[in-house]
């Protein structure tokens, strides 16, 4: 059946297009390929991943190879996935913001406002719970011993801005009343949401800004990211609707005075842009949040923010995944081939759809 020019399939099928030669197609396994666009492996790896979301899903790709960028998009719609341009549409794109995060903080190291092993305590007018000490470092990389969540925060699944009532007071309880650090003399990995968080709060009260105008001065008009922000009432693009795992529509998080573990909304071409920027060998704010700090076995370790593993060929891949209550979003990266794959969805991480979104991202930058 044909519609406007476009082939279209009443079953689970694919059409990928780009804006490149519109004669240069094959088809493939039911699927429409421009061969300037994406290869066959990377054509069969998005049907395979894509045809079991609901209806109404979107996924904007960014592809980095050699240094070049080319995007892409599909969407569900009608139970047929559809090629689309929306790599300029926005999308929450939760825990990379750690990414973010740690740059502000990089940035203050070199500036010597603050030094990665200084404890945060002296920046507050209070005493945290049994005296105990956090470093920047600690919280950048996720060894301080902090919980995934604060034990005051309660998770309601019903709630669709579950974050949005933890404002500072519940956080200044927290650290006074409650806190619990749970390491040995050396510290432990364990991720933690609270101290994401507790960076970026940190972080703000130092500069004494909000934590959106640190990543404006610091980051977004510093590497050429317009359409990124917090806040989905100042998004200057289009927004793309997050979803629940049964694909209704559902509200954007607000994470309040976490909001540095994953507040930002951003796009696939913004994201790139940060992404050129880490190939930038003179950058030395990134290259700071690259560096390995802890180990956490042989083949992976964490920087500041970044999580790195090696790659098929034995090279470092630096990437970050991102969830909230309607999106999910994977940043898989080589700086020496300077290839990388970005990928965002408004697939809940709600739900177990949502493994499919790293295991895509993973799967194509090995076609890379």
């Amino acid at each position: 059946m044909t519609k406007n020019g476009l082939i279209i399939f009443w079953s689970i099928s694919v059409l990928l297009f780009s804006c490149g030669n519109p004669n240069a197609k094959t088809t493939i396994d039911h699927q429409i390929v421009n061969e300037q666009a994406i290869t066959k492996a990377q054509s069969e790896l998005i049907f395979d991943h894509t045809k079991v979301f609901p209806n109404n899903t979107q996924l904007a790709f960014a592809f980095i190879k050699n240094g070049r960028v080319q995007f892409y998009g599909v969407e569900k719609r009608n139970d047929s996935i559809l090629s689309v341009q929306n790599h300029q549409n926005a999308f929450e794109i939760g825990s990379i913001t750690k990414v973010f995060t740690s740059t502000v903080l990089a940035d203050l190291v070199l500036d010597h406002t603050v030094d990665l092993d200084d404890p945060i305590n002296p920046f507050y007018d209070f005493a945290f719970h049994k005296n105990q000490k956090i470093t920047f470092k600690t919280l950048a990389n996720h060894t301080s011993g902090l919980p995934r969540m604060p034990s005051n925060f309660d998770f309601d699944i019903g709630n669709q801005d579950p974050f949005a009532s933890y404002d500072s007071e519940k956080l200044r309880a927290y650290l006074t009343n409650d806190m619990e650090l749970s390491f040995d003399n050396e510290g432990t990995y364990e991720y933690s949401n609270l101290g994401a968080g507790l960076l970026g709060y940190t972080l703000s009260k130092i500069e004494k800004k909000p934590l959106s105008q640190l990543f404006q001065e610091r980051i977004f008009t510093k590497y050429d990211m317009p359409n990124s922000t917090i806040g989905s009432e100042n998004v200057p693009t289009s927004l793309v609707q997050g979803q629940s795992p049964e694909g209704r529509p559902v509200q954007n998080w607000n994470l309040a005075s976490l909001s540095g573990a994953g507040d930002i909304i951003s796009t696939a071409e913004d994201l790139s842009q940060f992404v050129l920027a880490q190939f930038q060998a003179d950058d030395e704010v990134l290259a700071m949040t690259r560096a390995a700090t802890h180990a956490l076995n042989e083949d992976s370790s964490v920087g500041l923010g970044w999580h790195i593993r090696k790659g098929p060929s034995d090279e470092n891949w630096i990437w970050h995944n991102g969830g909230t209550g309607g999106y999910t979003s994977c940043l898989v990266m080589n700086t020496e081939s300077k290839n990388a794959v970005i990928v965002l969805s408004n697939v809940s991480a709600l739900g177990d759809l949502m493994i499919h979104i790293d295991q895509l991202c993973f799967g194509l930058m090995e076609t890379l």
